[in-house]
């Protein structure tokens, strides 16, 4: 529905609801005034651990106008304050010591798709068989965030495992099936299931602990080091853009304050302190 996921209509559907029960009328009927006082009610009562529900709740309002053919001024929607944080981001060596972590071949692949394509944790869940195409040694990323289609290049190293894991596992439509479809294919059934969203956390989870990273990390730290590792290597910032999928430039600049490039690398003045002495 007007290019958004199922995940983030439902997750609107709630917040609208929430705040019809809170004035039991609908939303698009509610005074703009006592909008606006549930609105900064919600951003003081829910800043901590942080500002999803508050975020949520003014999306699901800016939806739900456009729906109903209302402009975003009929109020002032709070500014939505963005994140100053930068991405925690692996190294070389932690990506390999992560790749190398999981006993299963399934879960190696599925680390290395989330690193070496960037994919997001719903785009590697999304993934089916046809998507991939080695001969042309590309990935067929379908309806990713926006609803937008695009091409991202498959390493040999990604094309061998893949090709090892398809053979062994002989995954029927998804790339990667959940456990229920698995013991069913089995058994002769045509019960057909992507992998969950918690079993692709899981996979990562065990593979950071297994591999001893330290750094506090999650499936998407996979597509932040996926960029950076990229800027790093000497790939373009608009190259990157289009190889994440993402619809503004901005998004994509971010990598530029934490990439560490050859032009721009930083360094301690401890490492030239006693040059001039030897």
């Amino acid at each position: 529905m007007a290019g958004k996921s199922q995940s983030t209509v439902t997750n609107y559907g709630r917040h609208l609801a929430k705040l019809a029960l809170h004035f039991h009328e609908l939303p698009t009927e509610v005074d703009p005034d006592r909008i606006n006082d549930y609105l900064h009610l919600v951003k003081r009562g829910h800043n901590t651990p942080s500002d999803s529900y508050f975020k949520f709740t003014v999306y699901a309002l800016r939806f739900a106008y456009r729906i109903e053919g209302m402009k975003d001024k009929r109020i002032e929607l709070p500014t939505i304050r963005r994140s100053k944080k930068l991405p925690v981001v692996l190294s070389q060596e932690e990506v390999r010591r992560l790749l190398k972590a999981p006993k299963l071949l399934k879960h190696r692949v599925l680390i290395g798709l989330l690193y070496g394509c960037g994919l997001r944790c719903f785009e590697v869940r999304n993934l089916k068989i046809a998507d991939l195409d080695f001969d042309r040694k590309v990935l067929h990323v379908k309806d990713g965030k926006g609803r937008k289609d695009r091409y991202v290049p498959l390493a040999d190293m990604l094309i061998r495992g893949l090709k090892a894991y398809l053979e062994a596992e002989q995954p029927n439509e998804w790339v990667f099936n959940s456990k229920d479809q698995e013991i069913k294919g089995r058994a002769g059934g045509d019960f057909d299931s992507r992998y969950s969203q918690r079993g692709v956390q899981w996979a990562v989870n065990e593979a950071k602990k297994k591999a001893g990273i330290q750094k506090p990390m999650n499936v998407h730290t996979l597509r932040h080091t996926y960029a950076t590792h990229l800027l790093e290597e000497g790939l373009d910032i608009l190259t990157i853009k289009d190889l994440l999928g993402h619809e503004c430039i901005d998004t994509t600049m971010i990598y530029l304050h934490v990439a560490q490039t050859e032009k721009s690398r930083a360094f301690s003045p401890l490492d030239r302190l006693y040059l001039s002495r030897k």
